[in-house]
């Protein structure tokens, strides 16, 4: 099937999903997530297909990102489930005014209509999109990457039959067959047909949707996230914080990229920050982290020499690129410069420190004394999400299902007029 007829279905498809009450929706999801669950054989078999085909292609970092196992199912399976959970939002009065005139004034969630998802290499974002599409009343329309569409077209088959069981129609789920280029630009320019576009991957992809979508876009950056350490950090805590932020799983966009540390506490952290990462990383068999410092580093501990461009870089690796700032001020201004507005942590006990810090970066989540990691739909509360919005306008950070939908005012009156 063309693009453009799975666009006009979904298009047809949208009417009944907003028209959809949240007890029926909420059975879908939950039959949704049964139907994963019950096709976890051909989606793994599906999966290592996709791996076969990917493999000394791609990095092992993202073929990471590309592998399901059961336990990444039932998760996704979990994840659905917790959506269904959640209060539905279409139809939410977000303000209220009576006016003088007796007319009442509703500021009232509705669905997006088509919701089109274009992303990379990562199967889970396949039931995640969707089940947060879905229970926001609106058609969901995926294309991944090439690396990964036998495991979402498996997915998606699982999915639809949980659509169907509650009497929702199929449609209002589709997964765009074309993985070229044609197929992303067609859904960039589907003008009619496509009310939100939302890329999620690397920055080539958010670039070529920001700069040639005629459709609206919502920006779900890059992540160059940083972990500031201040001379007032406990350096244990420290060190939890960057090995969890980088480590934990360096493929995400969540992961720390940069490591910025105070010139008094440098001395004695990098030492340990070196030792904790690359050497006892190594000694334990595991992929040690590549250090890429700046001068005033490079003096301290031995590691690779920051290049002009690793401070601007998501390597989504294991490579972290450390600099020596003189305070937090100029943590501040690096991260101004440099940043992609995802997360950013400050670890210190100086409260004044970490209040200024939190107040002066203008990133999507800022932390104090906690790891870049947690930023994430699901450590927010939101159940699953869709991605996580760099960009100001409409919605910023996780986009769960509150960010999924518009709004339009409902006015009623008794016969007023102007």
């Amino acid at each position: 099937m063309t693009t453009q007829e799975l666009l006009a279905r979904a298009r047809q498809a949208r009417g009944a999903m907003a028209l959809a009450d949240t007890q029926t929706k909420d059975r879908a999801l939950l039959a949704m997530a049964e139907e994963l669950e019950a096709d976890m054989a051909p989606i793994l078999a599906a999966n290592a297909l996709d791996l076969e085909g990917a493999r000394g292609r791609i990095s092992e970092v993202m073929l990471d990102r590309l592998a399901l196992s059961p336990d990444r199912i039932a998760g996704m399976a979990k994840g659905i489930r917790e959506v269904a959970a959640l209060p539905d939002p279409v139809g939410a009065v977000l303000s209220r005014v009576e006016r003088p005139n007796g007319l009442v004034i509703e500021k009232t969630a509705v669905p997006m209509g088509v919701i089109a998802i274009i992303y990379e290499s990562r199967p889970n974002v396949t039931s995640d999109a969707a089940a947060l599409a879905l229970k926001a009343g609106s058609a969901c329309v995926l294309r991944c990457g090439k690396e990964a569409h036998r495991s979402a077209a498996a997915i998606v088959s699982a999915l639809c039959r949980g659509l169907s069981r509650a009497g929702l129609p199929q449609e209002a789920l589709c997964l765009v067959e074309d993985t070229t280029r044609a197929s992303a630009h067609e859904l960039m320019t589907a003008s009619g047909y496509v009310d939100l576009l939302i890329p999620r991957g690397g920055a080539g992809l958010i670039r070529a949707c920001v700069d040639n979508a005629t459709v609206p876009v919502i920006e779900t950056g890059t992540g160059i996230c940083h972990v500031y350490v201040d001379r007032a950090a406990d350096l244990d805590m420290a060190l939890d914080i960057l090995e969890n932020a980088k480590c934990s799983r360096p493929s995400v966009c969540n992961a720390a990229e940069v490591c910025l540390v105070h010139r008094e506490a440098a001395p004695v952290f990098l030492p340990r920050m070196r030792e904790r990462l690359t050497d006892a990383r190594a000694a334990r068999g595991e992929r040690p982290v590549e250090l890429r410092l700046d001068g005033t580093a490079a003096g301290i501990i031995p590691g690779t020499p920051a290049g002009p461009e690793d401070f601007d870089t998501e390597f989504l690796d294991y490579i972290l690129a450390v600099r020596v700032v003189d305070g937090t001020e100029e943590a501040i201004r690096h991260i101004a410069a440099h940043s992609t507005g995802h997360s950013e942590a400050i670890v210190t006990e100086d409260g004044e420190a970490a209040r200024r810090f939190l107040a002066a970066v203008d990133s999507a989540a800022v932390y104090w004394n906690a790891s870049t990691r947690f930023t994430d739909g699901g450590e927010f509360g939101l159940g699953c999400e869709m991605g996580i919005s760099t960009q100001k306008l409409h919605a910023r950070g996780p986009l769960g299902l509150a960010e999924l939908c518009s709004f339009k005012f409902v006015i009623r009156g008794g016969g007023q007029i102007r």
